[in-house]
């Protein structure tokens, strides 16, 4: 097993990103699905310099960006952005597209069951089609009912990947399922070798030994699998806006990012963090993972 993170839950430039999981000992980063952001030139070089690898990427499902909208033009630009994505991964020599298929948030369908998924698998064949010609491993993610209606469970991901039935795999959240499977560890052993991917946060989103997961036992699950993936880091730290909060939300000089961006880091209960703070979370999580292997 090895070890990468997210960047999406701290807008700043990418070498920010990259020297700092270099630093306390991480494999490689699961890249924001945002291609217009990146060089993938200059991403390669950097990647390069801090001995990191790009496992993937992951898409970032804000407004516009459905594949079950009753909009085909919606869909359309869906798909679009998807391979997008792919093309990214693919230049950063990445293997994992872990795909949200509806837009975080919408908790409420907008066409029949029937529709929407014949949408959806139809617009998966086609971006699966797009990653098998880029050797990129599509994993289908589900999220908890409180941020999508569409897929939430392991048995939907695998239903959905057997319908598309282009090689798609299914990537499991530690906090989502702590949620939605009534057995999370039996979910993971369900998905079996199907499972591309494994993102880890506690039951809290927090970084993993700051809840009441037991991740001897997950870690113990990976390994009686034999789980070549990555666990790959997506805790997500809140900002206490009361009077007992002793530290400010402020933006700081190497944060970069549009209101877009903000707005989908506030939508999943957290806001500008500071460096300081960021370390210290980054640092915490991969030293109590590691201690368990």
């Amino acid at each position: 097993m090895k070890f990468s993170m997210h960047n999406w839950m701290r807008p700043e430039p990418i070498e920010t990103t990259l020297e700092r999981l270099k630093r306390y000992g991480y494999d490689g980063i699961e890249i924001s699905g945002e291609p217009a952001k990146y060089d993938a030139g200059e991403v390669r070089r950097l990647l390069d310099k801090y001995g990191l690898e790009c496992w993937g990427g992951v898409t970032i499902m804000t407004e516009g960006r459905d594949l079950v909208h009753p909009d085909k033009y919606v869909r359309v630009g869906t798909v679009a952005y998807m391979k997008d994505c792919i093309k990214m991964i693919h230049d950063l020599d990445g293997s994992i597209f872990c795909v949200v298929p509806s837009t975080v948030g919408k908790v409420k369908p907008m066409a029949s069951p029937d529709e929407e998924w014949t949408w959806l698998v139809e617009g998966l064949r086609e971006v699966g089609d797009f990653a098998l010609e880029n050797k990129v491993r599509i994993g289908i993610e589900p999220l908890n009912r409180f941020e999508t209606y569409l897929i939430n469970r392991h048995d939907q991901a695998l239903a959905l990947a057997d319908d598309v039935d282009r090689n798609l795999g299914v990537v499991l959240d530690a906090f989502h399922i702590n949620i939605e499977e009534a057995d999370p560890l039996g979910a993971i052993r369900a998905t079996g070798d199907r499972l591309f991917d494994f993102h880890v946060a506690d039951n809290n989103r927090k970084p993993a030994g700051q809840g009441r997961y037991d991740w001897q036992s997950v870690i113990d699950t990976f390994k009686e699998m034999d789980y070549q993936g990555h666990l790959t880091s997506e805790f997500v730290l809140p900002v206490d806006c009361t009077p007992l909060s002793k530290l400010s939300e402020k933006k700081e000089a190497d944060m970069q990012f549009t209101n877009s961006d903000l707005k989908f880091i506030q939508d999943h209960g957290s806001g500008l963090i500071s460096a300081a703070e960021y370390d210290r979370a980054v640092e915490s999580n991969i030293n109590h993972l590691k201690k368990l292997l």
